[in-house]
């Protein structure tokens, strides 16, 4: 008899097929979740280096501005210094081009700058600070450089460049030199900014810096400097072969290349050695100089967070499948979730920590940028006070060498009033009462005169508040004249005055420009006196021409000779014999004159005696 054929359930057979589809349908929305777990992880990730990367950004950027400002200043100083006017005038003087080598040289030793160097018009250096070295930059044609054809233009000059002559990089500053209105030449420091590399390696990460070109200059990576972050244009190259900016570096490209782009200044790149992976690459434009700075961040560490995330996600998603195979063991479950929310605690707390942390490290910036700002007006405030106190000390100055005069003044009026004083006693006594009153007018009058002096040599001596207002040209001058007509008076000087129109006004301050002729005044008696000049003369003039006010102040003395002229608004330079001044008398005026807009400027007369012309802004 045949075996009996197995029977089979039909609803088993079709149970299996859909087990295969829902565990099939769980598997991928498993891996769907997994994706979208690591995406969010890594996106987040990168989040958090893109905040780091910003603030580092700020800071690199900060500290170069920082640096560079320092030295903003210092070629403008130049300008100042006689001895380098002189020479850019006298090109062929060895002895005043020594001078000014050996001058450079010190300042340069100061400043803590790479060198110092004086150009002309040409673009030949006329003077260097390493004028002793053997390749000295002395008689170097460099007009062909950038920053010099922008200072001879008249705009300062600012470039980062190769040298040519030693191959040192740095930071060019160059500043137009002026003297009475016309340029003589160009003046140009150059700073190392290569220490900024260093700081940049120990800070961790990758920074590198380039120019409009995007040439990379300063790298926190040796093997990247001199390098593109894409190929030159051709005529990009032929301006940098040019103009010699990095001398015979071959500018290749660095090879960076780009994944996936961000935003406009982020984005995903592929770079060179010794990079092994992606990075992240954040840039922060340097308008003010036309450069760019680029930080790299590694995406190893983000990419194992995002790693952890999809892990963590396909055990999260076992452990529901767990959980519903094993529903009844309920009391396991419940703690499982609570470790999950404990963990999903921590993670939230040490995401708190790390912003606490940020905000505390962009806090610590700002004050520092508070506390640097309140210095620098600190430091301009202290030197307007300076500037002030100088400007009181001359009148104290100038008053002192009125004193004898003053005292003269006002001990004959004393004399008077005591000896009217005892006659209209007595004439009182013996009933003259007509007497007595002409005696007590005398007396009124003397008296007012005193008060006239006294309230002029108050109001010379109280510090002005500098600003200017409408001042009567005529009135400064009496004024002025006043404290020293007496000296005017002995030593027999014949004055002169004269204002066209009558009714003209200065824009400046009163008492200032007081001090400024009464300082002439005295100067012109002393150079009169020490001369022995016969006959003695004295005149001012007073015109306006345009929108200017002319003011002029001549003696009759021995004139200024060439070699003075040059010095006589430098502080403690002086001709009179020793006692009778300190030199900063012109040096005060001249500096008032030029604080009010104006300009002091003196000369010598073909017939004999000087000349001292204020020019100053006329007022309605």
């Amino acid at each position: 008899m045949p075996a009996a054929a197995p029977t089979v359930n039909p609803q088993q057979t079709g149970r299996w097929p859909r087990r295969l589809g829902l565990s099939l349908m769980l598997l991928l929305v498993c891996a769907a979740l997994a994706a979208v777990a690591y995406r969010y992880a890594e996106d987040a990730a990168i989040d958090r280096l893109r905040l780091s990367g910003a603030q580092r950004l700020d800071t690199y950027a900060a500290g170069l501005e920082h640096l560079l400002s320092k030295y903003d200043f210092l070629p403008g100083t130049f300008e100042l210094n006689k001895d380098v006017i002189a020479l850019l005038r006298q090109p062929g003087d060895e002895a005043l081009r020594r001078d000014v080598n050996i001058y450079l040289e010190r300042v340069n030793r100061l400043a803590g700058s790479t060198s110092i160097y004086i150009v002309n018009l040409k673009g030949v250096t006329q003077a260097a600070s390493n004028w002793r070295a053997p390749d000295s930059y002395v008689g170097d044609y460099i007009a062909f450089r950038p920053y010099i054809r922008e200072a001879l233009r008249g705009m300062p000059g600012g470039f980062y460049g190769v040298g040519t002559t030693r191959g040192e990089p740095g930071y060019y500053f160059a500043r137009g030199i002026y003297h009475e209105g016309r340029m003589l030449g160009v003046a140009t420091v150059k700073v190392n900014i290569e220490s900024l590399e260093a700081s940049w390696a120990e800070a961790g990460g990758k920074a590198l810096l380039t120019d409009a070109h995007g040439v990379v200059f300063l790298s926190s990576v040796p093997e990247w400097k001199y390098r593109t972050l894409a190929p030159l244009t051709p005529a990009a190259r032929q301006e940098l072969e040019q103009s010699r900016q990095y001398f015979s570096h071959a500018l290749t490209p660095l090879g960076l290349r780009e994944v996936r782009a961000l935003d406009a200044r982020a984005r995903i790149v592929a770079g060179p050695p010794p990079a092994t992976g992606p990075m992240l690459s954040q840039s922060r434009g340097l308008v003010t100089r036309n450069w760019q700075m680029v930080y790299l961040s590694d995406l190893a560490p983000a990419r194992a967070s995002a790693r952890a995330a999809a892990l963590l996600t396909v055990l999260s998603e076992a452990l529901a499948v767990m959980l519903v195979l094993y529903a009844r063991q309920r009391h396991r479950l419940g703690r499982q979730r609570q470790r999950a929310r404990e963990d999903l605690q921590r993670a939230y707390d040490q995401l708190e920590h790390l912003v606490a942390d940020r905000t505390a490290s962009l806090e610590q910036i700002t004050r520092e940028l508070r506390d640097e700002n309140a210095v620098r007006r600190q430091a301009e405030e202290q030197l307007r006070k300076a500037q002030s106190e100088l400007v009181q000390a001359g009148k104290m100055a100038v008053l002192g060498q009125l004193s004898a005069g003053i005292t003269h003044e006002l001990n004959q009026p004393l004399t008077a009033l005591r000896t009217m004083a005892d006659n209209a006693r007595v004439l009182i006594e013996r009933g003259r009462h007509a007497d007595a009153s002409a005696n007590l007018t005398t007396i009124s009058q003397l008296v007012e005169r005193m008060g006239q002096l006294t309230g002029q040599l108050r109001q010379f001596a109280r510090k002005s508040d500098t600003r200017p207002s409408a001042v009567p040209v005529a009135d400064a001058v009496t004024a002025a004249l006043f404290l020293v007509e007496r000296r005017i008076a002995q030593e027999r000087v014949g004055f002169r005055m004269a204002t066209h129109p009558r009714d003209l006004y200065a824009l400046c301050d009163s008492n200032r420009l007081q001090q400024v002729l009464v300082n002439l005044f005295g100067n012109a008696l002393d150079a009169m006196e020490m001369a022995g000049s016969h006959p003695r003369q004295l005149a001012v003039e007073a015109g306006g021409a345009g929108a200017r006010v002319l003011i002029s102040v001549t003696d009759s003395g021995p004139g200024i000779p060439e070699d003075v002229r040059a010095h006589l608004f430098e502080p403690f330079f002086t001709t009179k014999p020793q006692g009778k001044g300190l030199g900063l008398g012109l040096a005060i005026s001249e500096q008032i004159v030029r604080e009010s807009g104006g300009r002091l400027r003196a000369e010598s007369l073909p017939e004999g005696g000087a000349r001292f012309i204020i020019d100053l802004p006329r007022a309605e």
